[in-house]
């Protein structure tokens, strides 16, 4: 049994004052303030001093980082990758395709299901943990498609999506998809009814063609505001959905680079504390030096914080501690709101019960975090993660 201390933690619905996290085996045994709480005498305490506890953030969106995509085939590029999460507080996350010849998005998704499967498997493996697949592409729109290569943009149809579900070995657990796509209905029905969390994005959708798919099993919206239709005050459009329906949580990359921070106010306002997530879309410049990347199967130039390919943003260099922390500057939100649009909100999207919230059962995945939400240390399954 491990014991660790802190001046404060988050759960993140609650607070606990001086507090301790019991754990044992991977597991949070309990949660208990240290006034109320008299401890085994062998038990270890880890002492974070004035430090607050807050549950690992879980990124539902991220193509790579560490100078790696997550489509590449070398042994060592989620590793990299993991390790470089773990070091801004991510210990979980969705390894997120882009658009690519059919072949090439079927070996990967047959390599990222490799990734989950193993390391679902293994014990006291201190990185970020892959926990399924975001399918980002091909079904999305022509007409805001952003950087994804347009050759490579497929029709949305049931054999097509099986064919990506049985190379993925079930492990999609997201999907961004048009909705006025011909077929996308039949598809995000389908991909609903087996537990993948559809989210509406690249997409020139009108409002009731987004309500549409919405009714037909979409719950979410993808980088909201970026690759869609824009808002009109007389034909609102998807945004207009997106930004006034309960149904549906959406996310947002909020580097100050994809959305104007009075925009990241805006959009937190509409969809309150419970619907909105913070996502960073990193690429492989993430953690780099500026300079030549690839996003999939193609190249992008990364300067003063920006992804380019051929002029239009491709991507991001964010990192989800800097995006906790910008949502409380941009939206003015308690750290601990913050901190739950990177945890439980995520956790609660995509249905993953043991993620994204610190209690009794839950898997003891944690960061520990300044009074300014700087990550200091990062542990998965209470293991501390190598910086």
């Amino acid at each position: 049994m491990l014991a660790f201390k802190a001046g404060s933690l988050l759960t993140p619905s609650n607070a606990v004052e001086n507090a301790f996290l019991l754990v044992e085996a991977g597991r949070i045994l309990e949660i208990s303030s240290g006034c109320s709480r008299q401890l085994p005498d062998n038990v270890s305490v880890c002492d974070f001093g004035d430090g607050i506890i807050a549950p690992g953030y879980l990124d539902l969106h991220i193509h790579g980082s560490a100078g790696y995509d997550v489509m590449d085939d070398a042994a060592d590029a989620l590793p990299a990758i993991e390790r470089l999460l773990a070091r801004y507080g991510v210990t979980s996350y969705f390894p997120t395709t882009v658009t690519a010849p059919l072949d090439v998005t079927l070996r990967a998704l047959e390599r990222l299901a490799d990734a989950i499967e193993k390391r679902g498997s293994s014990e006291g493996d201190t990185r970020a943990h892959p926990l399924g697949i975001h399918l980002e592409g091909p079904f999305i729109s022509h007409a805001r498609r952003g950087v994804h290569p347009l050759e490579n943009l497929l029709a949305p149809t049931l054999a097509l999506f099986d064919k990506f579900w049985q190379a993925a070995r079930g492990h999609i657990r997201m999907m961004t998809i048009a909705p006025e796509l011909d077929g996308a209905l039949e598809v995000i029905s389908e991909a609903a009814r087996r537990g993948v969390c559809v989210s509406l994005g690249h997409s020139d959708a009108d409002f009731a063609v987004t309500d549409r798919g919405i009714a037909a099993g979409a719950r979410h919206a993808t980088h909201t505001f970026n690759a869609m239709r824009p808002l009109d005050h007389r034909n609102p459009g998807i945004l207009g959905v997106v930004l006034t329906d309960g149904r549906v949580s959406a996310d947002i990359i909020a580097d100050g680079v994809h959305l104007d921070p009075a925009i990241v106010k805006l959009f937190a306002n509409a969809k309150g504390l419970e619907n909105t997530v913070l996502i960073t879309d990193a690429i492989s410049a993430t953690g780099m030096p500026e300079g030549r990347y690839r996003l999939g199967s193609f190249e992008v130039d990364v300067r003063d914080g920006k992804c380019l390919a051929g002029g239009k943003l491709a991507g991001s260099v964010l990192t989800m501690d800097r995006a906790v922390r910008n949502l409380v500057g941009f939206a003015k939100w308690k750290l601990s709101e913050a901190i739950a649009a990177a945890t439980q909100n995520p956790a609660r999207v995509t249905q993953i019960s043991n993620k994204g919230r610190l209690g009794a059962g839950a898997d003891a995945d944690f960061v520990v975090l300044s009074a300014e939400g700087d990550v200091l240390r990062t542990f998965v399954g209470g293991v501390e993660c190598g910086r």
